[in-house]
């Protein structure tokens, strides 16, 4: 049985409302953005690498801290694009280019009539004003639209799990509607992030994540990142539906049994 999608939205505002009250949490400045700047990256590299340092915070926050301030650094030397990752391109008057594109091995886009354009150091929120940079070497005053996509999984207590191609803008909550909204044994306090063999985001960190309304990209997540729903262990001696029916079914034929052991 899956929840509604208002009933859903009811629990994650309470669920996650409530984190934002947390006394201590280390600063972010990419909160509630859809798609992290340059400028806000290092903004926010330069407040964590400050918290990994600071006393003010407990030892679990300045390791956290120091966490984050590793993914930034990576986003920032070598861009936002991974191999496989999926650019919805919309060049005006330009048919050949209006397209969804893979990026290719090297971290390179391949265009029509164009050639290879290296991606390696660009960030989704530069994209737009990126591309149209470089085709202006071949097109006149090109108006480039971009969208960036990426390959998650979402695993555990949702209603249809599996890999789902989704924009980097979505929120976490959209993605799990996506895959069919979470069950309702689905634990949604322990939801997680996972690279890997690691942790990206969880506990109270992803509630207030969640909470400010931070989007895939502005949670630094790329392809092949896992979203983890666990789910409640069934309690011993409960009955399944399909228990149940049995159960039901198989009543009148025990009863006749009995009257005619016992001869009633």
């Amino acid at each position: 049985m899956l929840i509604s999608r208002a009933a859903f939205s009811a629990v994650v505002l309470l669920a996650f409302g409530a984190a934002t009250a947390a006394a201590q949490q280390p600063p972010d400045s990419a909160a509630g953005a859809v798609q992290v700047t340059r400028q806000a990256l290092e903004d926010l590299l330069r407040q964590l690498e400050q918290s990994a340092q600071s006393s003010a915070y407990s030892a679990s926050l300045r390791e956290r801290s120091r966490f984050e301030a590793s993914l930034i650094s990576q986003r920032l030397e070598q861009g936002d694009f991974q191999v496989g990752d999926r650019i919805w391109l919309t060049v005006e008057d330009e048919a050949k280019l209006t397209d969804t594109f893979s990026v290719a091995p090297g971290r390179v886009l391949n265009l029509p009539d164009i050639g290879t354009i290296p991606l390696t150091g660009v960030l989704r929120s530069e994209l737009t004003d990126y591309l149209t940079r470089r085709l202006s070497q071949y097109l006149r005053n090109p108006l480039v639209h971009t969208k960036s996509l990426i390959r998650v999984s979402v695993l555990g207590g949702v209603g249809k799990p599996g890999y789902y191609t989704v924009p980097t803008q979505s929120l976490v909550s959209d993605v799990l509607m996506q895959a069919g909204g979470p069950t309702t044994t689905a634990k949604l306090l322990d939801t997680r992030i996972e690279r890997g063999k690691e942790t990206l985001w969880g506990g109270e960190q992803l509630q207030q994540a969640i909470a400010q309304g931070r989007t895939l990209d502005a949670l630094s997540l790329q392809a092949g990142d896992r979203i983890v729903v666990p789910e409640k262990s069934t309690t011993a001696g409960a009955y399944s539906t399909v228990q149940v029916i049995s159960l039901i079914v198989a009543l009148p034929v025990t009863i006749f049994g009995l009257f005619k052991i016992f001869k009633f």
